[in-house]
């Protein structure tokens, strides 16, 4: 653990020139006590470090000294496949491997390369979550992981829809980031489905593996998965009219739904503008509340039931607001 450390405080001076204590600390996140250790120890084994005293000051490498020690670690080479999503990898527990491996990269490179990367991570970043995402308790994600990487058999008490709780022996396949969320997919009882990790409450590995299916796959799955319960959640048509303001909206509001629905409409606007389509809804209470964002850019022409549902709240509110 040590010697991988002492690498990456050489492979960051290397990388990024002078560095204060405090900042080798902040990256490797241990204390300033250890970087002082772990400084001497590289001096000692003769690699040429020296500290400017003052204010200023900090850490570098003679100028010119470059080591090629930059080998990646078999679980290094495996984080790199989360290169782009930090968070990500933080949250599956491979954040500082994820680190180590950038770092060794970046050494390897040649000067002209390097500066090329250096440039596209100054001006491109990929923020996943939504601006309105409620932070995860995710206890479990890491864990799970393992189990997913290794092929083992866990035993999981499950929080359900409606707050009823489960215990299910699952066969761990895959984990799916989605919009900030983390889902796993998991054969249970010779039937692949899908869990929201935060859901889970507890875990116990049970000690056995199992075999991963051959033909499973895991995007395919998700695919697939994502296009059956959009067709369950909005599982009732409306036809509705939307001026060009609402148009604008729909994809914000009912994202890909709203997409879609807008460019299967197979009719034009009329001379005021107005649009005449198809849009797919939740059924009951949550259809009047999607829709009712749209305020007075958007009517509801069938079905009867929810133009009179949607009626009905507006005359309260109309009441409401005198």
């Amino acid at each position: 653990m040590r010697a991988s450390r002492l690498l990456s405080v050489l492979l960051l001076l290397q990388n990024r020139g002078r560095m204060t204590a405090e900042e080798l600390a902040a990256e490797l996140e241990v204390s300033v006590r250890t970087v002082y250790r772990d400084v001497e120890a590289l001096s000692a084994a003769g690699v040429p470090v020296y500290a400017d005293r003052g204010r200023t000051g900090g850490y570098q490498l003679v100028d010119g000294y470059r080591t090629r020690l930059t080998g990646l670690t078999e679980e290094e080479a495996q984080s790199l496949s989360l290169a782009g999503l930090p968070g990500a990898a933080a949250e599956l527990g491979l954040g500082t491997v994820l680190a180590a491996a950038q770092l060794k990269l970046h050494a390897a490179m040649p000067a002209e390369l390097r500066a090329g990367a250096s440039k596209v991570s100054d001006r491109f970043y990929l923020d996943v979550p939504g601006w309105h995402r409620g932070i995860e308790s995710l206890p479990r994600l890491s864990e799970l992981a393992g189990a997913v990487w290794h092929a083992r058999r866990v035993k999981v008490r499950y929080e359900r829809w409606g707050q009823k709780k489960v215990e299910r022996v699952l066969d761990p396949l895959g984990l799916i980031l989605k919009a900030g969320n983390w889902y796993l997919a998991a054969r249970c009882d010779g039937t692949d489905r899908t869990y929201r990790v935060s859901r889970i409450e507890e875990l116990e590995d049970l000690g056995e593996t199992f075999e991963r299916p051959s033909d499973f796959d895991l995007a395919r799955y998700w695919q697939e998965w994502s296009e059956q319960f959009e067709k369950r959640m909005y599982s009732r048509v409306a036809v509705v009219r939307l001026n060009e303001f609402a148009r604008i909206l729909l994809p914000f509001y009912l994202g890909a739904v709203g997409v879609r629905a807008l460019r299967e409409a197979d009719a034009e606007p009329d001379e005021d503008d107005w649009l005449t389509m198809e849009l797919p809804v939740e059924p009951g209470e949550p259809a009047v509340g999607e829709l009712l964002r749209f305020g007075g850019n958007l009517e509801v022409l069938e079905p009867p039931d929810l133009r009179e549902r949607l009626a009905e709240e507006i005359r309260k509110m109309g009441a409401r607001y005198g």
